[in-house]
């Protein structure tokens, strides 16, 4: 009997002693983890910011990247475009107002703005003297113009001043070169004149011998008198000195011509 009161207080004292096992849930083993997807902490909104964003936030920010430099590069070209734009306007610009001008006409322009055909360099006297063949009722003009010779370039016989073109043109588009001039295309009244002309030039030549209806005459105005037609002087209306003959060519022929200019 004692013995069998003994069996049974060992035994209430291990119960007494055994530790009671818990049975807990997987939830409840491991609350940290759940825990943190409930109540997220900053540092995941950090990382989402910062450094640990998604694969597609780094895609946007590098289209978005991507589309500013095609945005500049689009930028570029288009400011290149209009600078060139702007360079053929000005080059169509100055082609049309004659920027680039020929040699010929560079050589009319240098021509014409040289000094006048004539100028006054000497006294009375002295004009006399160089001039001997000069009527004496002519006494106050020479008073009043000097003594008169021709400018470089030009060449001089009795009271006229030549000029022998080196660049060619129509027989009206000289004509009007020679009166900007001061005188006009060349008249040949004698046979001094037409040796003069013929010994200085080495061309072809026009001269101011124009057919006017029936008549062949000179540009001012008086008819044609005396002639030096070659034995085949062609087929036009204009006149063209070459060496010691006339011939005769179309008024829009071009060729070279000289200009007469009175003192």
């Amino acid at each position: 009997m004692k013995r069998a009161m003994e069996m049974q207080e060992i035994i209430k004292e291990g119960e007494r002693s055994e530790p009671v096992l818990e049975v807990k849930t997987e939830e409840e083993a491991e609350p940290g983890h759940y825990s943190k997807l409930k109540n997220p902490s900053e540092d995941i909104y950090s990382e989402a910011l910062f450094g640990g964003a998604p694969d597609k936030t780094k895609a946007g920010k590098q289209a978005e990247g991507n589309t500013r430099l095609y945005r500049a590069a689009c930028l570029f070209l288009t400011i290149i475009c209009l600078v060139l734009l702007l360079v053929v306007i000005i080059l169509s610009v100055k082609l049309q107002t004659g920027s680039t001008v020929c040699p010929e006409r560079a050589e009319t322009a240098a021509i014409n703005r040289q000094s006048p055909p004539f100028a006054p360099t000497c006294s009375h006297k002295e004009c006399q003297a160089l001039f001997p063949n000069i009527q004496p009722q002519y006494p106050s003009l020479l008073a009043d113009r000097g003594c008169q010779q021709c400018a470089d370039g030009w060449l001089t016989l009795d009271r006229s001043c030549f000029f022998l073109s080196t660049f060619r043109r129509s027989w009206d588009d000289s004509q009007k070169i020679c009166i900007a001039k001061g005188g006009g295309l060349a008249v040949v009244t004698s046979q001094r004149v037409q040796s003069f002309l013929a010994m200085q030039g080495k061309m072809q030549y026009w001269i101011g011998l124009r057919h006017k209806g029936a008549t062949w005459t000179w540009v001012n105005n008086t008819v044609l008198r005396e002639s030096y037609w070659a034995d085949n002087p062609l087929e036009g209306d204009c006149g063209i000195l070459s060496s010691e003959k006339w011939f005769k060519a179309s008024c829009t022929d071009y060729t070279y011509f000289i200009c007469q200019v009175q003192l």
